[in-house]
């Protein structure tokens, strides 16, 4: 058999590494976006501050608004009240020694004061306020550009967009944003056992739940999916079906038909039809995943059993739609201690289905799943995270810590 002029059975970060590098090489377009229409996207260049946040001194707290030196070191002392301003006033008041403005939340601070007491800890008595000791000079004042100051970098580009996000572009008076455009996915669902959901099944026959799945999570990672297909174990048909997606979308994912059975035809079909970048990958489940590009489209070839195909796409299609649109980087992995000791039956690296539970010290355990059968979807329905078992360790203990794979 002639040597394969692409790499297979190669490692996870490996692996990671060829999908991160070709996505960086088909990067999503630039378009603009009002901010209520950017919600989930990813923006496209840095931002800058266009002026200091908040732009002046405000009041943190509804109370009164006076000089700190003219506070109390010990006993009480009264304050003439002169005077109110409230957030948005256009003007303010000027504050003397002795004296105090009444003053709301976000209300700009009064010439000559400094210091904001809260209107709890004050006695009124018409024109004049009581005031004891104890109370701070600088008190409940919001410093203009506290937040940002004009110029710095509030969010750069690869931010993905959030309500966080969208509120500091708002609060800085950014109306519209540039960001990348949506990745488009096609989903394509091999073999002649499938029959939709709502149809009876024959002998043999399994209904088809792959591709819902698929297009459910390519959805929840931003993506707009714009075909979901069912196809037979026919070399020709899964070439123009396949064509006819990447023609169209950004990214195309098939389940199943890419292991070594006489029916699984898409290696054969991605290398007459594009580029064939790994096969095969040393990681459970997932294992016959095959990855490509046809043009300007990116292929996963995903395997058919539902754990495996799950699991393969948060772990590799995920990426490359994060790597597409510029954010590229994984988020950062949370971690938890193994419930109990493990025997790994292979050197492979292994995304094990478990439970988390954090004890009373707020430590997070993981409890590994006993079935881990990867057409089991019973077992990943009620999967909290996926334990992240590396390459080539056996043996874990009770309490060793394992990643817990991003979300």
């Amino acid at each position: 058999m002639p040597q394969a002029d692409y790499p297979t059975r190669i490692g996870l970060e490996q692996a990671l590494e060829i999908v991160a590098k070709c996505a960086a090489q088909h990067r999503l377009p630039i378009e603009t976006l009002t901010l209520a229409n950017a919600h989930g996207r990813v923006l496209a260049g840095d931002v800058r501050a266009p002026h200091a946040l908040p732009p002046f001194r405000n009041s943190a707290m509804d109370g009164y608004a006076l000089r700190g030196a003219d506070l109390p070191t010990h006993g009480e002392r009264v304050f003439e009240l002169v005077d109110e301003v409230f957030a948005g006033a256009p003007t303010v008041p000027q504050t003397g020694t002795g004296q105090c403005v009444r003053i709301t939340t976000g209300a700009p601070i009064p010439p000559g004061a400094d210091t904001v007491v809260i209107k709890e800890n004050v006695s009124v008595d018409g024109g004049r306020i009581t005031v004891s000791a104890g109370e701070k000079p600088g008190a409940n004042v919001r410093a203009a550009g506290e937040d940002y100051a004009e110029g710095d970098l509030a969010l750069a580009a690869g931010t993905p967009l959030g309500p966080a996000q969208l509120a500091v572009l708002a609060a800085l008076g950014i109306a519209q944003v540039a960001v990348r455009r949506q990745p488009r996915v096609a989903v394509i669902a091999t073999g002649n056992e499938l029959v939709p959901a709502g149809y009876p099944l024959g002998f043999g026959q399994i209904h088809e739940s792959n591709a819902i799945m698929l297009e459910a999570q390519a959805r929840t990672a931003g993506a707009r999916v714009i075909a979901r297909n069912q196809v037979r174990d026919d070399p020709a048909a899964l070439r123009d079906a396949v064509l006819a997606a990447a023609a169209e979308a950004d990214i195309v994912v098939t389940s199943g038909g890419v292991s070594a059975g006489e029916a699984d035809h898409l290696p054969g079909v991605l290398r007459g039809i594009g580029e064939v970048r790994f096969y095969k990958v040393k990681l459970k489940p997932g294992m016959p995943t095959l990855f490509g590009e046809i043009g300007a489209c990116l292929y996963f070839g995903l395997p058919g059993n539902p754990v495996a195909s799950a699991v393969t796409f948060r772990v590799f299609v995920e990426f490359a739609l994060r790597t597409l649109q510029g954010v590229g980087v994984l988020p950062k992995p949370s971690r938890a201690r193994l419930a109990a000791p493990l025997h790994k039956k292979h050197p492979r690296a292994e995304f094990a289905r478990c439970s988390l539970h954090t004890d009373a010290e707020g430590v997070q355990w993981a409890t590994l799943h006993a079935k881990q059968g990867s057409g089991m979807l019973r077992g990943l329905a009620e999967t909290d995270a996926l334990a992240l078992l590396p390459e080539g360790v056996r043996e874990f203990a009770a309490g060793d810590v394992v990643m817990l794979w991003p979300e």
